[in-house]
């Protein structure tokens, strides 16, 4: 005899993985963590700190 097959299962089963791949992708794509964020904040803070202090002062 066959296995038994619960259709309802199955559609929420290929549902979450399909939701799951697109979770992921996403998250490869836009996703950065709390530290990368805060990284490249204090990097561009910099940067413009040394510009500012390169400036001449034309009084």
């Amino acid at each position: 005899m066959a296995e038994l097959i619960n259709l309802r299962q199955k559609r929420k089963e290929a549902a979450r993985k399909a939701a799951r791949t697109q979770a992921d992708a996403n998250a490869a794509r836009f996703g950065r963590s709390k530290a990368e964020k805060e990284l490249a904040s204090a990097q561009t803070d910099k940067a413009a700190r040394d510009l500012d202090g390169h400036k001449r002062d034309d009084t």
